[in-house]
């Protein structure tokens, strides 16, 4: 079953290769050109186009290793004067290698799914058939699949206490791409406690701190250090640059569409501030940038404190301080470790997700991924998941803005809600016909409440009225930007609400019904957590 799953998914993805693709496709076709004709020391300071390399070494030793194989299928493409180059052979490589890539992905799913005994096909399914990958790599086309392969496999090693193996696989994963720095605080706290420290608590809460183990310690750094000293070694001289380019905080808190976190909510409230003091005839003067196209990167707020990077990082690390002082507790028990740790990762990076700053709007999938895995090992986990992948997957929408991808869109998520809330909640309860004939006389979905059902029944109506309202009404013309405001601004109250219910339940749930490993296997016991 498995491998028909895989041949499905992958027959879809050669399906897409012909549609649409954003500027991300000459971004990463720049940069193929730049690391196979200039030398190493000059990648980072290459800007014969606008898109310069802003990914870490090891992306650009990738892209460098793709530019190999590129000229094979058409040289002009890696040539650095041909801006905005995407013939017919340049466009099937750049596809293609998304798929090669991809089985990276698929064999980290592989990985993580044969650690459950309960719901191992589901969790295969809903990792490798993620609609939100699907559009946003082979689609919109970037190359994230292989990346969240490292994450999964960094999990599975450290379910497994393969604790050195996991730190390899995530600090190779910073060094492709750094925003997974998100969740770094999580491996630092949990390596830290569960691996350095060599004895479980006596009383579940204190840390033996006589137990820190130097010896561990040292194979950790080295383990991490050896991986950064390969990925940066070749640039010591240019670090620099290459922090310049890896963390451009002149871009603006927010994303060019706005990611639907609290700054989406922050700027909603700015600008109704400003209409409602403009209506009683308080002259508010206005920004340059004001968010009339929709798409906006610096913006000083008119009414609210404008937000600088340092307040939104103080933010973050403070909101994450709770969530990894309970991980740190917790692991002081070696039955609730693992759990906890991906749970952890979780909460922080929705704290990330929810206060960082020009937060993109594909980080989502950050939050995604790792609750698909945790959505077969807890009541709790199975229910918010259902709610956060479909709003989430959702706010993914305005990316493949083409109204010919409309229907594809719809597709992707229709099909991978039908797997949902048809197979999660199966794992938990078990309905009579008295009781569906309720539930469905009440218009409620299976497993949540009425409230979040109204909120998802929401999303068909936000959806009728940006792809057929909005322009029948001819707004299109005088608010051109208000479909995409309202998609980020209704998506974010979901997953603020997501983070909030998630948190509390994460500093609140009761360890005794922490999922743990059964006796003498490797597979989790699944177990109610309510």
């Amino acid at each position: 079953m498995i491998t028909q799953v895989v041949l499905i998914v992958t027959a879809v993805k050669f399906m897409f290769i012909p549609l649409y693709h954003s500027t991300d496709f000459e971004v990463h076709r720049n940069w193929l050109a730049i690391t196979n004709n200039v030398s190493v020391e000059e990648w980072y300071y290459e800007s014969t186009s606008e898109w310069t390399l802003d990914y870490p070494p090891l992306f650009a030793w990738l892209e460098y290793g793709l530019s190999i194989v590129a000229k094979y299928f058409d040289p002009k493409m890696i040539k650095i004067e041909n801006l905005n180059y995407k013939s017919d052979m340049a466009v099937l490589f750049q596809r293609l290698s998304v798929i090669f890539l991809d089985f990276v992905y698929i064999f980290s799913v592989k990985s993580c799914s044969n650690l459950v005994s309960n719901g191992k096909l589901l969790v295969f399914i809903l990792l490798v058939s993620n609609p939100g990958l699907l559009m946003v790599d082979h689609i919109h086309f970037q190359y994230n699949g292989f990346l969240y392969g490292f994450l999964l496999f960094s999990i599975s090693n450290m379910i497994r206490c393969n604790h050195l193996q996991a730190a390899f696989w995530f600090a190779m994963l910073l060094n492709f791409k750094h925003i997974f720095l998100y969740i770094a605080p999580v491996y630092v706290v949990y390596l830290l406690r569960a691996y350095c420290f060599t004895l479980s608590s006596i009383d579940g809460v204190h840390t033996a701190w006589y137990s820190f183990s130097i010896t561990n310690f040292i194979k950790l750094a080295f383990v991490v250090v050896s991986v950064f000293t390969l990925s940066f070694g070749p640039f010591l001289d240019h670090l620099n640059q290459i922090l310049v380019r890896l963390f451009p905080f002149k871009r603006g808190l927010c994303h060019a569409y706005w990611a639907p976190n609290f700054w989406a909510l922050y700027n909603l409230g700015d600008k109704l501030l400003v209409f409602l003091l403009t209506k009683y005839g308080i002259n508010i003067p206005k920004s340059e940038a004001s968010m009339t196209g929709g798409l906006v990167q610096e913006y000083d707020h008119s009414v609210l404190p404008s937000i600088t990077p340092s307040f939104t990082f103080i933010m973050t690390c403070l909101s994450m301080m709770p969530a990894l002082y309970k991980m740190w507790c917790l692991c002081a028990d070696r039955r609730y470790r693992p759990i906890c740790f991906i749970r952890c990762i979780v909460v922080c990076a929705t704290c990330s997700f929810m206060l960082g700053w020009h937060v993109h709007e594909k980080a989502i999938l950050m939050i995604i991924i790792p609750l698909s895995f945790l959505s077969v090992l807890g009541d709790v986990d199975g229910r918010l998941f259902i709610l956060l992948s479909t709003v989430g997957h959702y706010s993914l929408f305005p990316l493949l803005y083409p109204k010919n991808l409309l229907s594809i869109k719809i597709f992707l998520l229709l099909t991978h809600v039908a797997i949902v809330f048809g197979n999660v909640p199966a794992l938990y309860t078990v309905e009579t016909k008295a009781t569906k004939k309720r539930r469905r006389r009440f218009m409620r979905l299976p497993m949540i409440g009425p409230f979040e059902s109204i909120y998802i029944y929401g999303l068909i109506l936000l959806c009728v009225y940006e792809n057929m309202l909005h322009v029948a009404w001819g707004l299109d013309k005088t608010l051109p930007f208000l479909p995409l405001m309202m998609t980020s601004t209704y998506c974010a109250l979901g997953v603020f609400y997501f983070w909030i219910k998630y948190y509390h339940y994460f500093l609140t749930f009761n360890v005794s019904k922490v999922p743990t490993f059964g006796q003498g296997t490797s597979s989790y016991n699944i177990r109610k957590s309510k």
